[in-house]
């Protein structure tokens, strides 16, 4: 029954955690986005913007990055046979870039703290689907428990990532032919 609820609890903060990954993410972007304002709009809204992401990142998804970790070694101590197990192997990888990612994100929030954030809008929507990537490989390697497996869920999703990419362009090729999102 132990074993249930770590799981659990596991799960939860590894779903916060994403979640956090995802929005701090957008929050950057409306931020870079602001810069197009006029005074006084873009400060009030950057310094909204570094308010909610401050919040966000320190308050919800810094502790559940840690309390993931925690609840996930404190599984792998309750079943070690798993470090045997290649799936598990590459998932500990793709948790590696994951925190890797993670880490990327807090440079920018330090960026984002000191004023300059050097990433354009469209790089940083790009760069959200990383953490995508990196779910949908550890789901699939997690389900289907072989290291194959996961191999077609991520070439799915690097599918998905690229008619993503191409949305995106033509969001913001239609975007700047607009004048109702600059107002």
């Amino acid at each position: 029954m132990e074993y249930l609820y770590i799981k659990s609890l596991h799960i939860i903060f590894v779903t916060t955690w994403f979640a956090g990954l995802f929005y701090i993410i957008r929050l950057f972007i409306y931020y870079k986005e602001a810069e197009e304002k006029e005074e006084p709009a873009k400060s009030i809204l950057q310094k909204q913007f570094t308010l909610m992401s401050k919040r966000l990142w320190y308050i919800i998804t810094w502790p559940s990055a840690v309390l993931s970790v925690i609840f996930a070694v404190w599984l792998l101590i309750l079943q070690p046979f798993w470090l045997e197990a290649n799936w598990m192997l590459v998932k500990l990888g793709f948790v590696v870039a994951l925190f890797a990612y993670h880490g990327t994100c807090q440079f920018m929030l330090n960026q984002i703290i000191h004023g300059n954030l050097k990433y354009s809008s469209f790089a940083l929507r790009i760069w959200n689907e990383v953490a995508t990537i990196i779910l949908f490989a550890c789901v699939f390697l997690v389900v289907l428990k072989n290291t194959i497996g996961w191999i077609f869920g991520v070439g799915g999703i690097v599918g998905v990532s690229i008619l993503l990419m191409l949305g995106i362009k033509l969001y913001k090729n239609i975007r700047s032919e607009k004048s109702w999102d600059r107002s």
